[in-house]
């Protein structure tokens, strides 16, 4: 028996020194195992993350290279379109219309020139044409034999790129000729195959840039009813690529892409225009394609994911070493609880003192992000997926003014005094930004007035709204920060009022310009009919004109200014008698030559709420281009309407036979400075119906623009309703369902609704009204 207890004596001890090394060699294994899927998993999140980023980043380029590209086809039609309304252009009419283009940040531009098409036979009296209209040392210089020579006549260089080169025979290059002659076919602004210019020709090989020639057509307006706009000559502007992609790349990635920009010439060959190295290795490629004019560009980046913000981090390298780490803590804890009580119970006291000290640096670290959260200026504020506030810190509580919290969205506006910026309209529950996030939907910079018991005055905050990552955060819910916008927008005010008073400053001189030639003109009608007398009447009739267009320049952009910035005064606004003060005005003065009147038609129009000057000036706008773009010698029609829109809307329409707007400008003409085609020879900006749809979408509806059936163009825009005639409407459906028994289509959802006084009879159209008229 004392035989067998020593043998299992032996057998425990053998056991006991095996069985805890194999323990903590599985303990070992495992925890390598699980630390090394965890570093891979945060590696392939790394890249996918440099990728998102590297996304992120060539789109950004792409937009810089494409935006800047379109800015400058933009910038040369502009000036294009103002040398056309001058019939008799001159040098100092050029270095006046060019002079902005200095200014305007051209990056890798060289030059822009004026530039005619003359044949052979021609050269001699074009030469003395344009020395007499102020290009004095102009020396027509042909190159070749060609139909046509293409001179430069006059020049400003740009981004000191040496001085003027008028004279030169632009036909001499095949790539800069069949731009030419393609904007000429096109009447639209065009870009040339890659080529050296020829005013680079003459340096070094090693300093030329392959480049491109930007050309805008120039029309005059036509001079009869059935005439076409006279061609003129070209804007043209040539543009340095090395130059161009090294300063749009260098800006737009900050120096963390590579670029190269390639260039599909007309042949179908893609050439390799300029290039643009950043720092560290390339590891990660992009190519993005985009028109630019005629052609298509190809921009292909490249970056180190290294270099690349938020794209890398130490997590996998810390991860894997405190795996490691953790791992060989655990097998010497099952090695040490193997073997041995007493170790074990020494590893748990040293373990216990760990744990308590990782538990005080987590508190030190709950502490930490509480004093962050208390000393940040803006506002922060935390719900779950319920609506229940987690977290407001002492900046959101000095912004909104109370200092206890509601739970429940439905409660937050009248707890808190949420309104929109007019600080009348009640915020709805649906546009918040933290229900928004709630919903998965991020916002950024909605505004709303925050007026209380304690914040009487209200104060003008902007909110951005984000929903929280359930992986990250734990559990759903969102977070809004808020920030005190209400001084920006005063500063802002003040901005607008010293517009207002810069374009005073700036209209008077024009005043005086006016008045000094009426008093030459005064002067002239008494002199002896002579042919300097007539010339001097032209010049002072110039004159006249370009004051009354810078006028109307400065009054356009300070309305495209106001439209912006200004504060909504909302009032319930009669339509009708408003419009019709605007015809009015609009044909009080007689037109000029023979031009037939314009035929109105006004239909019924409600009352709507909006503000009476901002609606004013759209509907003066609307109505101006109707009168405005026509064939010469045709009448103005003209027909403004009202129908039904979604509940509480209504929809305006303002139709005309003009001349229309194409197809393709249709998407764009409400942007800033553009223009159609077909309006080439009709003085204007580009900058009003951008004006119309701020003022629209500032009262919350829509505008669009559609062909009018019979010819021209149709403009519509919604309107809210006036409170009173929402009501009217209210009580007309209520009325019809009583008597008819049943629900009306109208509150169904079905369609618009009409007046009750237009039931009696079918609506009256344009056509009928003129009929009646007559």
């Amino acid at each position: 028996m004392r035989g067998g207890s020593t043998g299992q004596q032996a057998t425990g001890a053998w056991q006991g020194r095996f069985v805890g090394p194999l323990l903590a060699a599985n303990v070992v294994v495992i925890g390598l195992t699980a630390t090394l899927l965890t570093v891979g998993a945060l590696r392939t999140g790394q890249r996918e993350s440099a990728a998102r980023v590297m996304d992120q980043r060539t789109s950004v380029a792409r937009v810089a290279v494409a935006g800047e590209a379109g800015r400058y086809r933009d910038l040369l039609q502009a000036v294009a379109a103002g040398l056309g309304t001058n019939a008799r252009l001159t040098a100092a009419d050029f270095a006046a219309a060019t002079a902005p283009l200095e200014g305007a940040g051209l990056v890798g531009a060289t030059s822009v020139a004026y530039v005619v098409a003359t044949p052979p036979a021609r050269i001699a009296a074009t030469q003395t044409f344009w020395r007499g209209r102020g290009a004095d040392a102009l020396t027509l210089a042909p190159r070749g034999q060609h139909a046509e020579h293409y001179f430069s006549i006059f020049q400003r260089s740009l981004n000191n790129g040496g001085p003027a080169m008028t004279g030169l025979d632009v036909a001499a290059s095949r790539e800069a000729s069949s731009a030419l002659t393609e904007a000429r076919r096109t009447g639209r602004p065009t870009i040339s195959d890659t080529y050296v210019l020829l005013r680079d020709r003459n340096i070094p090989v090693a300093q030329q840039q392959l480049s491109f020639l930007f050309a805008a057509p120039v029309y005059s307006p036509a001079e009869d009813a059935g005439g076409l706009p006279e061609f003129r000559g070209w804007v043209a502007l040539g543009l340095h690529g090395q130059d161009f992609l090294g300063g749009v790349l260098g800006v737009a990635s900050q120096g963390l892409l590579d670029g190269e920009l390639f260039a599909t010439n007309g042949d179908g060959r893609r050439v390799l225009v300029a290039g643009y190295d950043a720092r560290g290795r390339r590891d990660l490629t992009r190519q993005a394609t985009f028109p630019v004019a005629d052609r298509q560009w190809t921009l292909l980046t490249g970056a180190d994911s290294q270099n690349l913000p938020g794209a890398r981090s130490s997590m996998p390298a810390i991860v894997l070493i405190g795996g490691i780490l953790l791992s060989a803590m655990l097998a010497c804890l099952v090695w040490i609880l193997a073997t041995g009580r007493s170790r074990a119970r020494e590893q748990v006291l040293v373990a216990t003192a760990e744990l308590r000290t990782a538990e005080a640096e987590s508190r030190r670290q709950a502490g930490l992000l509480g004093a962050i959260m208390s000393s940040l200026g803006d506002g922060v504020g935390v719900v779950d997926e319920n609506g229940a506030f987690l977290l407001h810190n002492p900046a959101a509580q000095a912004l909104l003014g109370v200092s206890d919290d509601v739970d429940g969205p439905d409660s937050w506006q009248q707890h808190f005094g949420l309104f929109r910026a007019d600080g009348r309209t009640p915020f709805p529950v649906e546009e918040m930004p933290l229900v928004r996030a709630l919903q998965g939907e991020a916002s950024d910079g909605v505004e709303m007035l925050i007026r209380n018991d304690q914040r009487p005055d209200g104060i003008l905050v902007s909110v951005d709204g984000r929903p929280l990552d359930a992986g990250a955060a734990g559990r759903h819910g969102a977070v809004a920060v808020f920030h005190d916008i209400t001084e920006l927008r005063r500063y802002e005010t003040d901005l607008a009022v010293f517009a207002g008073v810069v374009a005073h400053d700036l209209k008077a001189p024009l005043a005086v310009i006016r008045g000094h030639c009426e008093t030459a003109a005064d002067e002239l009608a008494e002199a002896p009919e002579g042919p300097e007398v007539f010339e001097a009447r032209a010049a002072l009739d110039r004159i006249a004109n370009a004051v009354d267009r810078m006028a109307a320049l400065i009054d356009t952009l300070l309305a495209y200014t106001t439209s912006r910035d200004a504060p909504l005064k909302l009032t319930a606004v009669q339509l009708g008698p408003l419009v019709a003060d605007v015809v009015e005005h609009r044909t009080e003065h007689p037109r000029p030559g023979d031009s037939p009147p314009p035929d109105f038609y006004l239909g019924p129009l409600p009352e709507v709420q909006a503000d009476p000057a901002m609606l004013r000036h759209v509907v003066d706008n609307l109505i101006g281009n109707a009168l405005k773009y026509v064939q010469v010698g045709k009448s103005a029609r003209i027909d403004v309407t009202a129908a039904g829109g979604p509940p509480g809307w209504t929809r305006i329409e303002i139709a005309d036979r003009g001349i229309g707007i194409p197809d393709d400008d249709k998407p764009n003409i409400f942007e800033s400075f553009h223009r159609a085609r077909t309006a080439a020879g009709y003085a204007g900006t580009g900058l009003g119906l951008a004006i119309c749809r701020r003022i629209v979408e500032r009262h919350g509806g829509t505008i669009g623009v559609a062909d009018n059936p019979g010819g021209g163009t149709r403009f519509t825009f919604t309107l809210p309703l006036a409170a009173r005639t929402r009501n009217a409407l209210d009580r007309a459906l209520a009325e019809r369902a009583a008597a008819a028994g049943s629900v009306p289509p109208e509150i169904a959802g079905v369609g618009p609704i009409r007046p009750a006084e237009a039931e009696a009879a079918p609506p009256r159209t344009p056509e009928a009204g003129r009929a009646e008229k007559a």
